[in-house]
């Protein structure tokens, strides 16, 4: 049974919502304290930490890489890093699957090392996947008081709520976002939960079109350029969380984002949203 199955389209507008980075403050925290520090651990690149990780954020966070994949942001990073600071045994294989890969996993990374048969790519992917182990294992212990939502959000997914269905649209973990939103109360916000099992955003869209929504009242609520494509993908609108700027962000959504959605005034005020939105991520 398909989790849509058991969903009601219940208005004619529908908002989409990312959680990492969007409604949840836990983007920073995982790569602050997990991502990029797991990085130096194990290859070995505490002599450059510093710079090395103000370096990682930058790819993953503040600008028009945010929200990419680990892996492949993992691949970037230690590209620099070889040709800045050290010698990375295997980098060129690394990028290559980084690259080429259908998917990047965990599963995926583990397989390749196994079908690898040139020592040095085996050992950099054997790395890759020792490396994401750690980043997940740190997670489950970063301390609860990091993972809350935004100020503001709450307020902005209730208002969302009054006029349109709400889905939940995101690539993280099923089990981490449902814990993480039903422990502050937005699922009482939400209608439904689209993660990581379900697909990529674009195609949890697509397949909530399929309910019948005018695509002119369809709004995705995202704060990475991954968020403003899959909109783009399905001809919706976008409105942008702002990295560094989250409540002012979900103030305007409450105060003027939904208004001109309903009025049917978005479309203008969505190109200048976007224009602000890769202005604040460099690009």
């Amino acid at each position: 049974m398909s989790i849509f199955d058991s969903f009601e389209r219940k208005h004619d507008y529908l908002v989409c919502v990312d959680s990492d980075g969007c409604v949840m403050d836990t983007m920073n925290c995982k790569h602050f304290h997990c991502f990029g520090p797991c990085m130096v651990k194990e290859w070995g690149l505490e002599q450059w930490k510093e710079e090395i990780l103000e370096r990682w954020n930058e790819i993953n966070l503040f600008s028009m890489t945010r929200g990419i994949n680990r892996f492949k942001g993992l691949a970037m990073a230690l590209g620099e890093i070889n040709e800045r600071y050290k010698p990375i045994v295997g980098i060129a294989a690394l990028q290559h699957w980084a690259d080429t890969a259908p998917a990047l996993s965990n599963d995926a990374v583990a397989k390749a090392s196994l079908q690898a048969t040139d020592a040095d790519a085996k050992l950099v992917l054997e790395k890759a996947l020792n490396w994401s182990k750690a980043v997940n294992a740190a997670i489950v212990e970063l301390d609860e008081a990091l993972k809350v939502p935004y100020e503001g959000a709450m307020e902005g997914l209730a208002a969302a709520h009054e006029f349109a269905d709400v889905a939940m649209v995101s690539s993280a973990n099923r089990d981490a976002v449902e814990e993480e939103w039903g422990k502050f109360g937005l699922l009482a916000h939400t209608d439904i939960v689209l993660a990581q099992d379900v697909g990529s955003k674009a195609a949890c869209i697509r397949q909530m079109l399929k309910f019948g929504y005018d695509p002119d009242k369809v709004l995705m609520v995202g704060d990475a350029p991954g968020d403003c494509e899959a909109a783009e993908k399905n001809g919706v609108h976008y409105y942008p969380i702002l990295v560094n700027h989250e409540k002012e962000s979900w103030d305007e959504a409450v105060a003027v984002a939904f208004e001109k959605l309903q009025t049917g005034k978005y479309a203008p005020y969505g190109i200048e949203k976007k224009q602000a939105f890769l202005r604040n991520l460099g690009g």
